[in-house]
């Protein structure tokens, strides 16, 4: 079982390891700055130059710096030291670009606002690495974050016109679910853009969703699959055409791949949420964070519970032990919830800054912290798929 946990917040990145007198944290990096994402590569570094030698668990770590824009940073030594790398950078907008208005009546700037997701890519592509950004924009790098290409199939796609923001004032791809079994296929999540596929490595694209429903749009327009807003898509990686989606109007379940899916209605207290976690080798067990929805944003009932379903989203356990039931207000964000490979530890982080970790499935769950900054990310040590 991972005994490390990476946790991104607003005013730096922790790491949390188990002790044998449990959980602590043990090492802070950037503090005081704002970072937003964080990702373990478990990969044998490409070629033979890793100054680690044939293990890699390289740690990348985004942070936004406001007017002095996005940095990348990598670490070969678990957190200890970190070396900047080069962020995404957009190409420039052609003269003759028709601009995009969004609903929210802002023009789109070519220009790397966020690193909203951070991917490896498959086992048999050490290199690769998959980064989903705002403004709506796919990266790939094939040397481990040295650089950077947009993926012009998807960001010339005239679909795409289609997207707007969602929490943010422009489009983002803050999911991208890399096939154990191929790792030409890929799946993203787009807030408001729907779930994209591929098959063939990004080369040709094509929308999934169907199934998926907007309730903010006008009902003609509620099951257009090019304008859902999952807030989060989650893999199974025994069986990768299972997966889950947190959206903004429901929970949904695929087991074609994307292609398709079916809403789970009547889950309690809320189907509103944005963190889904699914079981490595069960794909009819998930967890999900619910809360009140939209200009309120907090705990059903000020508790914070977790809810779990281990049979399809036939039924669902609401799991409390260990967790406030009474005066919480704790929001948990689409990528501060997380699961080892063994499906039994579990952790997520929240924007009041408390740390719970579960070690039996999520029956009980231990504090960590109730005092670190506001979570975006939590990410445990683990092997690929």
């Amino acid at each position: 079982m991972s005994p490390r946990l990476h946790v991104a917040t607003r005013k730096g990145l922790f790491t949390v390891e188990r002790k044998p007198a449990g959980w602590s944290i043990e090492n802070v990096s950037f503090l005081g700055d704002h970072c937003s994402m964080v990702m373990h590569d478990p990969r044998p570094w490409k070629g033979s130059t890793n100054p680690r030698g044939e293990a890699d668990g390289t740690l990348y770590a985004t942070l936004g710096h406001g007017h002095f824009g996005v940095k990348l940073h990598r670490s070969t030594d678990g957190g200890k030291e970190w070396q900047p790398i080069a962020a995404p950078v957009y190409p420039e907008k052609p003269a003759d670009y028709k601009p995009n208005v969004p609903a929210e009546g802002k023009v789109y700037d070519w220009v790397l606002q966020m690193v909203w997701a951070l991917t490896p890519g498959g086992r048999d592509e050490n290199g690769v690495l998959w980064c989903g950004t705002l403004p709506g924009g796919l990266f790939e790098s094939e040397n481990h974050g040295e650089t950077w290409e947009l993926n012009r199939p998807l960001w010339d796609d005239p679909r795409r016109e289609e997207w707007f923001g969602g929490g943010a004032d422009f489009p983002g791809i803050h999911s991208i679910c890399v096939n154990p079994r191929d790792s030409r296929h890929l799946i993203l999540g787009i807030s408001c853009g729907g779930a994209w596929i591929t098959r063939d490595g990004g080369k040709t694209w094509q929308p999934g969703g169907k199934g998926m429903r907007a309730e903010y749009m006008p009902p003609e327009r509620a099951y257009d699959t090019n304008i859902q807003d999952p807030h989060l898509v989650a893999q199974c990686a025994a069986k990768p055409d299972a997966l889950w989606v947190q959206h903004h109007n429901g929970i949904f379940k695929s087991t074609d791949g994307a292609a398709s899916w079916t809403e789970i209605k009547g889950v309690q207290p809320s189907v509103f949420g944005f963190a889904v976690a699914v079981h490595p080798r069960d794909p009819d067990t998930a967890w999900f964070v619910p809360a009140t929805k939209d200009e309120k944003r907090i705990p059903s009932g000020g508790k914070v519970v977790v809810n779990r379903t281990t049979d399809g989203g036939k039924s669902f356990a609401t799991l409390t032990k260990g967790l406030p039931q009474q005066h919480a207000y704790d929001l948990v964000f689409r990528h501060a919830l997380d699961i080892d490979e063994t499906g039994e530890r579990l952790a997520f982080g929240s924007t009041t800054g408390s740390l719970w970790i579960s070690e039996d499935g999520g029956d009980s769950w231990q504090t960590i912290s109730n005092h670190l900054p506001p979570v975006y990310a939590v990410r445990f040590e683990k092997p690929l798929p």
